[in-house]
């Protein structure tokens, strides 16, 4: 697995992970939207921390840059 997403989306990614595990865990608890958020959230979460975005990978993206592509 190589890394696709950049040091800029991964931080976006885990603050919006963030944001929405919170919301979809305390604020919306037990609901359906609270878990389509958590399950969202987590997604984010595992995508930022890893740095592979398996979506991106399929649609050919990336967003971080090696030496060799400057």
């Amino acid at each position: 697995m190589k890394m696709n997403v950049g040091t800029l989306d991964r931080g976006i990614r885990l603050l919006l992970a963030s944001v929405f595990l919170y919301v979809g865990l305390f604020l919306y608890g037990g609901s359906a939207l609270g878990i389509g958020l958590s399950v969202v959230g987590g997604v984010l979460l595992v995508t930022g921390l890893v740095g592979f975005c398996g979506l991106y990978s399929l649609l050919g993206l990336h967003t971080n840059q090696t030496r060799e592509q400057l």
